[in-house]
């Protein structure tokens, strides 16, 4: 397998996390949790802007209308425009200063957007009282699980058939089988598992059904065949990478998120490119975005 560093954005992110990328303007979009920044990066042009957003971002999806991101902010789900910066809420189950926030989403291949919730603040918030939401293309909100630390790594297989979660602080992915005609996700079981001191992170799945996990604390990508074994492991040159996506003209790049958040200034002088996005040609092809439909909702507000 041949995998290549190409290129380091170099904006030195607090928290860089929920990178995706929208084939139909040529854009890179990702967020810096703490700073409230959302960055949307021009391929062709090689230009970064970025956006203050009212809270703090957990995760986004692409939505049928470009200039549109469904986010999972930290109290929930709302339509964002980045470019005018109105905000149309959809549903706000941590509204109430909770002590959970969400945090990784996606949007699955019938149009759900999912993004599960983070244990913030263990004063007000009981442990393992994370939930796992799923909000459907006409705004109808559901919970799929709950007993949840930190929500991440939400993706699919090729067939949508199996559901790939991870929650972090546990070590662990875990596999659900998803009947998406019966809204439910039963036979939880383990997937994989990461070893002392590395997280699983956000993750993606390519062309092939492989699942690849960016692993907090283990700097590196870890490219999982379906069966849950380990395929190949990409090293980073930085220990806390957060999110990845697959993108750019023929859907052979990847795309990294990494932090900086947490470490100290002589581990920062080793690691340079912490907080940067990292971009890596690869010969595995990715898959593009799903999009959240904005004509149901248009329809369910009639």
């Amino acid at each position: 397998m041949q995998i290549d560093l190409i290129d380091s954005i170099a904006l030195q992110n607090t928290l860089g996390e929920a990178v995706i990328w929208d084939e139909r303007t040529g854009h890179i979009w990702w967020t810096d949790i703490p700073q409230r920044l959302l960055y949307r990066y021009a391929w062709e042009g090689k230009t970064c802007e970025n956006f203050v957003v009212p809270e703090r971002i957990g995760s986004l999806g692409l939505t049928s209308d470009p200039d549109i991101l469904i986010i999972a902010f930290e109290s929930g789900f709302g339509l964002f425009s980045p470019l005018t910066g109105k905000i149309v809420w959809l549903h706000r189950p941590e509204k109430d200063d909770t002590g959970r926030r969400f945090n990784d989403g996606r949007v699955d291949r019938q149009g759900h957007f999912w993004a599960g919730t983070m244990v913030e603040d263990d004063k007000k918030a009981a442990p393992a009282s994370g939930s796992l939401y799923r909000i459907g293309p006409s705004a109808i909100t559901a919970v799929m699980t709950n007993n949840i630390i930190i929500s991440n790594g939400i993706c699919w297989s090729m067939d949508s058939s199996i559901l790939y979660f991870a929650d972090s602080p546990r070590q662990t992915i875990f596999a659900y089988d998803y009947a998406p005609q019966s809204d439910k996700i039963t036979n939880k079981r383990i997937f994989a598992a990461t070893p002392d001191g590395i997280y699983p992170d956000g993750a993606d799945v390519d062309s092939q059904g492989h699942i690849w996990s960016a692993q907090w604390g283990g700097g590196r990508i870890v490219r999982y065949a379906p069966d849950g074994s380990i395929d190949h492991i990409l090293t980073l040159p930085a220990r806390q990478p957060t999110c990845i996506a697959f993108g750019g003209p023929d859907m052979t790049m990847l795309f990294v998120t990494t932090a900086r958040d947490g470490l100290t200034a002589q581990q920062l002088a080793k690691e340079p490119q912490a907080g940067n996005l990292l971009i890596y040609q690869t010969d595995i092809t990715g898959l593009p975005a799903q999009k959240y439909p904005l004509e149901n909702i248009i329809q369910a507000k009639k």
